[in-house]
């Protein structure tokens, strides 16, 4: 950061708008960085998943995560899903966390969100559960 300082400084003295572009740009990436506790995406290699829960991680990332955060507590449109099966009742509804439950919900839906049983097949369910239990 010191140097990325002496730089702007070094061109700020022949020029000025330049150097003052520069500061601005540094510290909007400072600041987003800061406030930001995003984590890289790891692989399914990292995670550890078998075949069957990397399937499932493809179905959530299409069909799930834009309403769920697999890797939080915090939500979206839904709940976040982090640790869903490591309780006994799932957060939202107080139902069981089990997988009847939970596949019933993706099937079916459950107040705002959409069933997904015309669009998922049993198997591609069964591997989205695999999936979630690795949360």
């Amino acid at each position: 950061m010191v140097e990325i300082l002496r730089k702007t400084e070094q061109i700020g003295n022949q020029h000025p708008s330049i150097a003052r572009m520069a500061l601005g740009a540094t510290l909007i990436c400072m600041l987003a960085g800061a406030g930001c506790n995003v984590e890289r995406r790891r692989s399914d290699a990292e995670l550890g998943l078998n075949p069957q829960q990397a399937a499932g991680r493809r179905i959530y990332d299409h069909e799930c995560d834009r309403c769920h955060e697999p890797y939080s507590t915090r939500g979206k449109k839904g709940p976040g899903l982090k640790g869903m099966y490591k309780t006994e009742y799932l957060s939202k509804s107080g139902l069981p966390a089990n997988d009847e439950q939970v596949g019933d919900i993706v099937r079916y839906g459950r107040n705002t969100m959409p069933g997904f049983g015309q669009v998922l097949s049993p198997q591609q369910i069964r591997d989205l559960l695999a999936y979630l239990h690795t949360l």
